[in-house]
């Protein structure tokens, strides 16, 4: 018998029923199955899981992402702790995709990332009665293509919430849940360093673009960000803003990986970002003072939450 749904955890606004693919039992035993099983890729060596790793809020700790062979791309994973929720349909991180199902179908293409086709991935499916089987159960009938296996894996990446931090027990009246230094690194976020203009709401993300200055070089950018889609100058080397949930799990940080600590992280907002032609009207500098740096590194710590935890299954369809 699959596993019932899991309840979102404290701090998570979360309603499954809301969700444009069908999130069951068993579309995310599916999916679940799927986001760890490197046959999935050409040449069967990586998985979703490979780059999206549950022990690390399912992010990486390296600074751009590994796929088949060795390869590698120009960008880190993101985390996908409550991914299916954003304020806004913009996926990946230059919102090259406007669903949590096509993100889903990115890495398989990606000749970086998994390296495949979409023919050839369903082809390696459904070679494996085992998923034949699986397919059936979640879908009531034997159609098994490539827009079932990402409404599948979307289901799974649903579930992988975070909430239930020591933040969310503070907001909901545990008085000594946060520290001191948390305590006052939760006061700077929402007022001196106004934070909330763009890390906002329960996620803690706008899911919007932003310009920062990372991986500008004087003349341009190695990266160009969101412009990659748009086509627009005035986006080059804009972001999508992450999630802080579970920030401090998985450094370095930004989109190539190239500030190291959370504390670099916050010096970069405090001297207004690197500037350049497009730099995002929200930065100035901060004028924060070294312990008050400090105390929004600690605040940034009481974010790390619980409920997206998982290992790889023991046994996969055959």
């Amino acid at each position: 018998m699959a596993t019932p749904l899991p309840a979102p955890p404290l701090g998570v606004q979360a309603d499954f029923t809301q969700l444009p693919f069908v999130v069951t039992p068993q579309t995310v035993r599916l999916g679940r199955w799927l986001f760890f099983d490197p046959r999935l890729s050409a040449g069967g060596g990586v998985s979703c899981a490979s780059c999206h790793r549950p022990e690390l809020a399912l992010s990486e700790n390296t600074p751009v992402s590994t796929g088949i062979a060795g390869l590698h791309g120009t960008r880190k994973a993101p985390s996908l702790v409550n991914v299916a929720w954003p304020l806004f349909d913009n996926f990946f991180r230059d919102g090259r995709a406007a669903s949590l199902t096509q993100q889903a179908l990115g890495p398989i293409e990606s000749p970086f990332e998994m390296g495949s086709t979409r023919a050839r991935t369903v082809a390696a499916i459904s070679a494996v009665p085992g998923y034949r089987d699986a397919f059936r159960e979640a879908f009531a009938d034997d159609r098994l293509d490539i827009d079932r296996i990402a409404a599948a894996l979307a289901a799974y990446e649903a579930t992988r919430m975070s909430g239930g931090s020591a933040f969310d027990q503070f907001d909901n009246g545990a008085a000594r849940a946060l520290n001191q230094a948390q305590q006052e690194g939760r006061g700077i976020f929402y007022g001196k360093a106004a934070c909330t203009q763009c890390h906002l709401g329960w996620n803690f993300t706008d899911t919007r673009f932003h310009n920062l200055g990372v991986g500008w070089d004087g003349a341009q950018f190695q990266d160009p960000g969101r412009a990659q889609v748009t086509k627009k100058p005035e986006d080059r080397g804009a972001f999508k803003t992450p999630t802080l949930r579970d920030v401090a799990r998985h450094p370095p940080y930004m989109h190539d990986g190239s500030l190291l600590t959370l504390r670099s992280v916050i010096e970069l907002y405090n001297r207004g970002g690197v500037p350049n032609p497009s730099l995002a009207l929200q930065l100035h500098p901060l004028s924060l003072t070294e312990p008050e740096i400090d105390a929004l590194v600690a605040f940034l710590e009481s974010l790390n939450g619980t409920g997206f935890e998982d290992r790889p299954p023991a046994h996969f369809p055959e």
